[in-house]
């Protein structure tokens, strides 16, 4: 070739100047990006926000014992720190994604080169971004705020200008964190399908396990869906994640990761072993109780300036993990048979359970009322008319759906309107467990299972308490000078109300009393109606309301007779935080459960300590305790079915209640540091149990507690174990009942004689 052509040095020449421009123009180019120049570029992240990159983080639940109960949550997402990330993990990230990682600073130029030769020569062999780019793009770079007029002229300039942004941020990011830092943001930041973000969710989400005991095999799946969350996702393309998964264990045998070929081999050959769960409101222990709160923190988040979905924070409750799963657990046993024999009873009378309240025979309303209450019927009718035929055959058209059942879910056939009957023959079941030196609430549960049925039955539903509310009405009486070994004979009184009726109650036998002489005491543990007629009769029923004002019931209380057998709806919290009022020697604490939050960075935004003020003197809150304890104690006490294993060397007081035409059955149950409530019944007043005896609170509430204690009585490491009530510092009353039993009439030295005060009208 002849080098002195002119041409040849013309040629020369404009390579040379061609070089100068593009070795001037590409930090020109890159500056004028960083600094949006004529706002032609989209603007950048802050460097504040670069080195605190945040995402939308849920906020968690924590429970007393330190265990994850759940979260809120849009997006979700919750961080992990580097050490909390396995080391099988990390090396198969690093391994599969970037192996120059700990080498590069933030821009491999080897794998850019490689990408450029691909680019020439057609045959791309792997993107060139490293891990602190990606990082980059997942944080900043997809952001639609930050692009700028350029962008609109197509994909290309677009997607040029934010791979230059990456590697802007990319250079900055490794300056501002270490390798660990990236590593973790990385993993935190990723979406893993399913509204899985983060590696926290994810390995919780396929395989139930926190990111620290990830194997291999799981991260090599949860790696290899990196690249496409969708398309790789073990749940929904099980065929596609495997060879994705294998593709990533290769790397790891070639890089000598995976030392053998044997284990190798092993390796690919297994098939992915999930265990899929998706998180939401449904999942998780306490499902009820962090529904019934997320009105109370939504509250306080407007208050204080933060998003319960994605501030991230942290919730820290008084519910102890391990309780509450005693306390599911022990629901679970007992309504599992009770509902099978349910439905057997039913079906013996050959009818449902709805039951009419004037007739007593099935309601022949009750489903025509469901139904048109229902989101299928409603649906139906915007779109055909009430009156069209199509809404009629649609509801009873069958289709493919998941049930609820006890032994699991199950997919059948259904029609709206089967799903409507099967689903109101279920009895529900509400469980409350409460520390009564503080109000710390240990144990909530709202129903049989969340996903299903929403109501919660602690606090949303409120029933008639029937029996469990008499010793409100005790406590009225005693608090008036009364003591608990007073005498009354079990004979129903007569009482005029105010429109000329009589009213006149009958004692669970049907009959109007065997005239016989009981101490309060004994009264109260047989739940003698004619005794609390009496009481209610002597103090007035709006003392009783009062009474129970002092002691947190909120809800509408009738001032009538009829209030001493319970036949004002009130929820299960209030009647166990009153009864916490008992065991805490008169002083009431108001339910507790949120201890503090804090921010996403740990810092405590608010403690929370428990509301007390004492409602009644400690003598007369001992003395209900003891007549509690006489449901245990006493020949033919209403708890005298308790095991002997939770009985042996403990205090226990307790009232069964059950409700006129067997709604409800209630237990509530108080030893010296845990007083728990369980109620059974069906989701509406209709829905009744086959008969008195089947619904009687201690055939269907009693079980239930009484399974419970037993499991926390095996598992002292929750704190709570067997012991004795505290007694009043100093009283003047006699507790021994027995040495009464042949007073003679008019002897006061027994303090038996009623108190010279003015009934209330």
């Amino acid at each position: 070739m002849d080098f002195h052509r002119p041409w040849f040095g013309k040629i020369v020449k404009w390579i040379w100047i061609l070089f100068l421009v593009a070795l001037l123009s590409l930090p020109s180019y890159i500056l004028c990006v960083k600094y949006n120049v004529f706002w032609l570029f989209g603007g950048m992240p802050s460097l504040a926000a670069i080195e605190n990159p945040e995402n939308d983080l849920s906020s968690e639940v924590i429970s007393a014992d330190g265990a994850s109960l759940g979260r809120y949550f849009l997006y979700n997402r919750s961080q992990v720190g580097y050490e909390q990330l396995s080391p099988a993990l990390v090396n198969t990230l690093l391994i599969s994604e970037d192996h120059r990682f700990l080498d590069h600073s933030g821009l491999d130029f080897v794998a850019f080169t490689r990408v450029v030769r691909g680019v020439v020569s057609g045959n791309l062999q792997g993107g060139g971004s490293t891990l602190t780019q990606q990082l980059a793009k997942n944080l900043f770079t997809i952001n639609p705020e930050l692009d700028g007029p350029l962008a609109k002229l197509g994909r290309g300039p677009k997607r040029f200008i934010q791979k230059t942004k990456e590697w802007i941020i990319a250079v900055h990011m490794e300056r501002n964190f270490t390798k660990e830092e990236i590593i973790a943001i990385y993993l935190n930041t990723c979406n893993f399908s399913n509204n899985a973000y983060g590696i926290k969710v994810a390995s919780e989400t396929y395989f139930g396990k926190h990111p620290s005991r990830l194997t291999v095999q799981e991260a090599a799946v949860l790696v290899g869906m990196l690249q496409s969350p969708a398309l790789f996702n073990p749940k929904d393309h099980p065929e596609a994640a495997v060879k994705k998964r294998n593709e990533v264990l290769n790397k790891l045998y070639v890089h000598k990761y995976i030392k053998s070929k044997d284990e190798y081999e092993g390796l690919i050959a297994e098939p992915i072993k999930m265990k899929y769960s998706v998180q939401n409101q449904n999942w998780g222990l306490a499902t009820y109780f962090r529904t019934a709160i997320q009105s109370e923190l939504l509250k306080w988040c407007e208050e204080h300036g933060y998003n319960l979905w994605e501030s991230g924070l942290k919730i820290y409750t008084t519910i102890d993990s391990r309780m509450q799963l005693l306390a599911e657990q022990a629901m679970k046993d007992r309504m599992s048979g009770l509902q099978r024999d349910f439905i057997q009873q039913w079906k013996a009378k050959k009818r449902d359970p709805w039951v009419d309240e004037k007739t007593g025979e099935e309601s022949k309303t009750f489903l025509k009322r469901k139904v048109k209450n229902s989101a299928a019927y409603k649906a139906l009718v915007k779109l055909y008319g009430e009156n069209s035929d199509s809404v009629n055959i649609l509801l009873n058209k069958k289709r493919r759906m998941t049930i609820f059942t006890w032994n699991g879910d199950r997919d059948t056939l259904f029609s709206s309107m089967d799903s409507i009957r099967y689903y109101n023959r279920f009895l529900q079941c509400g469980i409350l467990s409460m520390d009564p030196s503080n109000g710390a609430v240990k144990a909530w549960v709202g129903g049989l299972n969340h996903k299903y049925f929403k109501y919660d039955h602690v606090r949303q539903g409120a029933r008639q308490p029937g029996s469990v509310f008499k010793p409100l009405v005790y406590g009225t009486y005693l608090e008036a000078g009364y003591t608990p070994c007073q005498k009354l004979f079990d004979i129903s009184p007569s009482v005029k109300l105010p429109d000329g009726r009589m009213w006149r109650p009958k004692n669970s036998d049907g009959g109007y009393g065997s005239g016989e002489e009981l101490t309060l005491r004994k009264g109260l543990a047989l739940s003698v109606n004619s005794v609390s007629a009496q009481l209610i009769q002597k103090v007035g029923a709006q003392s009783v309301v009062d009474f129970a004002r002092r002691l947190g019931v909120e809800s509408p209380l009738d001032p009538v007779p009829s209030l001493c057998l319970g036949t004002s709806d009130v929820t299960l919290a209030e009647m166990v935080a009153a009864y916490c009022t008992f065991v805490n020697l008169g002083f009431y604490n108001e339910p507790y459960y949120i201890t503090r939050i804090e921010d996403k960075y740990g810092n405590v935004i608010e403690n929370f300590v428990p509301k007390v003020h004492q409602a009644l003197d400690e003598q007369t809150a001992y003395s209900i305790v003891f007549l509690l304890e006489g449901g245990v104690q006493e020949p033919g006490g209403t708890s005298g079915g308790l095991s002997e294993e939770v009985k042996r060397n403990n205090d226990i007081g307790g009232k069964t209640g059950t409700t006129q035409g067997a709604s409800d059955g209630w237990y509530v149950g108080i030893t010296h540091n845990l007083v728990t409530g369980v109620w059974v019944g069906g989701d509406e007043r209709s829905i009744r149990f086959p008969s008195w005896s089947f619904g009687s609170g201690a055939k269907s509430a009693r079980p239930i507690w009484d399974k419970y204690m037993t499991k926390i009585y095996k598992h002292p490491e929750t704190g709570y174990k067997k012991g004795y009530f505290k007694q009043p510092s100093s009283t003047t009353i006699s507790y021994d009942c027995a040495k009464y039993d042949n007073i003679e009439e008019g002897d006061t030295t027994a303090n038996l004689q009623e108190p010279d005060f003015v009934i209330p009208q």
